[in-house]
């Protein structure tokens, strides 16, 4: 299996310590703030940095061995390359940049297999056309099949759809996932946009400050994250600080004057232990007015609208409860009318049981 395994490790002012798999078929999205190591450990794969110290493999060959001082260069390394620029060639046409990429074939079948390539990303009839003459999502297709054409052991994406417009970039989306089905080989995309990694991606890399914090199914990163800090590097709000109590036998999660029931984690806390928890928005159901729930495991609790920020069809809502803390979700916006949600009214919302996912380890403030 062509998989691609990365472990990097070093010092200085590009600081590394990460570490990723992708298997063959699956596109593995890296997701961070600016500075935290995305384009460096793309490079790194593709043979143009070299890390101190770490090993790269892919396709069961070793590319980069610090240990066995092996480092393949950037031409032995079977990679397909795609950057947010497209680095095309301005003065070759569509067609011969792709040719460019076809050195390894004889010069007979180049042109053909060029054509083929242009006809695959939905190009055919643009062949002679230069970059300047061709839209941004036209440029970002030749780039992609450029990248395909040297029949790669893996493809690299560094923000390929950033500097196109929202309909462009949404469009070039589904091309990608339409050029996966056509394809078996590992896919990393670097993006910064959370919903582009949830959508494309099987796989999502939390990096942070060269670090990697949490490999995942978008799934399970976004109802699951590892940590305070991933949360908040996912944008998720919703994360708190309770106690492991003990009510009438069972364990139960103080959090101010409530005490809730959780599906499971508990069991493996001491009593009075503090632990950080977040509850995805999907998690927070608003009672309809008059009528709270008492629902077993429904952890109803009372709080007050301290924010509306409506976004079109959907808005977003900020819940202050009674000992200060922030509960935040959306809802649709004819809903939020309907139930009278205006800044200040009192309203009932239920935090489901088997949504709250405890952090043990870990402080609300903490930075790991």
């Amino acid at each position: 299996m062509a998989r691609l395994i990365v472990s990097t490790q070093q010092s200085g002012p590009i600081p590394l310590n990460a570490e990723f798999s992708c298997l063959p078929g699956e596109l593995l999205a890296l997701v961070g703030p600016s500075g935290s190591g995305k384009t460096t450990l793309l490079r790194a794969v593709a043979g143009l940095y070299r890390p101190q110290q770490g090993r790269v493999e892919c396709a069961g060959q070793t590319w980069f061995d610090s240990r066995g001082k092996r480092s393949l260069s950037p031409q032995q390394r079977r990679v397909g390359m795609v950057f947010q620029d497209y680095a095309l060639f301005p003065h070759l046409t569509a067609l011969e940049n792709i040719a460019l990429a076809l050195r390894h074939l004889p010069s007979a079948r180049r042109r053909p297999q060029a054509e083929q390539w242009l006809e695959t990303v939905r190009l055919k009839g643009l062949e002679h056309r230069y970059p300047s003459e061709l839209s941004g999502g036209q440029r970002q297709r030749v780039a992609l099949a450029r990248a395909l054409a040297r029949e790669p052991q893996v493809l690299l994406l560094d923000e390929p759809f950033s500097a196109v417009d929202q309909v462009t970039r949404r469009r070039l989306q589904r091309e990608l996932a339409r050029l996966r089905q056509q394809i078996s080989i590992p896919i990393v995309l670097v993006t910064h946009d959370l919903e582009e990694a949830a959508a494309l991606a099987d796989q999502v890399c939390v990096l942070h400050n060269g670090r990697s914090l949490q490999q995942a199914s978008p799934d399970t990163l976004f109802r699951t994250p590892a940590s305070p800090n991933v949360a908040r590097l996912l944008d998720r709000h919703n994360v708190f600080e309770g106690q492991v109590v003990e009510v009438g036998g069972a364990r139960r999660l103080r959090w101010g004057n409530d005490q809730l029931d959780v599906a499971s984690g508990l069991d493996g806390l001491n009593i009075n232990e503090h632990v950080a928890w977040y509850l995805p928005p999907s998690d927070i159901v608003l009672h309809r007015r008059g009528r709270p729930s008492l629902g077993d495991r429904e952890n109803p609790i009372a709080a007050t609208v301290d924010e509306l920020v409506v976004l079109g069809g959907m808005t977003s809502v900020a819940l202050r409860v009674q000992h200060g803390d922030l509960l935040r979700f959306d809802i649709a916006t004819h809903a939020a009318r309907r139930n009278q949600l205006t800044p200040g009214a009192a309203v009932h919302v239920s935090l489901l049981a088997g949504g709250i996912h405890l952090m043990p380890g870990h402080g609300v403030n903490s930075a790991r």
